[in-house]
């Protein structure tokens, strides 16, 4: 027989409100998929770990194309709107900050110049550009950060006026907007 008083209590370790008791199956998945299948679990710096994990998860994306790479970051879009409400729900905290899908979606905002160019093809890991490469996803993932962290307007305006799951989506998309325009044009400085 297990003695559940000596397990520790991971949730509290790091913060994160646990998933409810007798959450269903779905509600499981859901939690997380909020949580950045746990790339928002680290105490510190939530968001950031959390965008490291959507960066990790986008790179094989990347290698699928540009066409199938913008429906799966629109898809994103729309479904995180649900998800981030429901862990929200889950959680009994608005837009706690473990909830990381966000940061997913707007990091791959973020990234969707960088697969129209081409700058990562099929065979990314190969490409003679690879330095090139690697350098704009490092570009892209702290120009992300600076404009998900700072929320000049109207990310700031999103992140306080709307509510719900588009509240908690909406900062990061705009964010990863301006992100993706500013990082168009320190790559056209660079390349010119």
């Amino acid at each position: 027989m297990t003695d559940d008083l000596h397990k520790p209590d991971i949730s509290k370790a790091n913060n994160c409100p646990p998933l409810p008791a007798g959450a269903s199956t779905l509600d499981a998945i859901v939690y997380w998929l909020g949580l950045g299948l746990g790339s928002g679990l680290p105490r510190r710096a939530p968001g950031t770990w959390g965008t490291v994990g959507g960066l990790i998860v986008a790179i094989p994306l990347l290698s699928l194309g540009f066409t199938a790479f913008l429906i799966i970051t629109l898809l994103s879009c729309v479904i995180g709107v649900w998800i981030c409400d429901r862990s929200s729900e889950l959680m009994d905290v608005h837009d706690d900050p473990h909830i990381v899908w966000d940061e997913w979606a707007g990091i791959w905002i973020t990234l969707l110049p960088f697969s129209y160019l081409g700058v990562s093809t099929t065979s990314f890991w190969s490409d003679i550009s690879q330095p090139i490469a690697i350098f704009a996803l490092i570009i892209a993932f702290i120009l992300f950060r600076f404009f998900d962290i700072i929320k000049p307007p109207p990310i700031g305006w999103a992140d306080k006026k709307v509510a719900g799951g588009l509240g908690i989506m909406l900062d990061d998309i705009i964010a990863g907007i301006m992100a993706a325009v500013v990082w168009l044009i320190v790559m056209a400085g660079m390349l010119l």
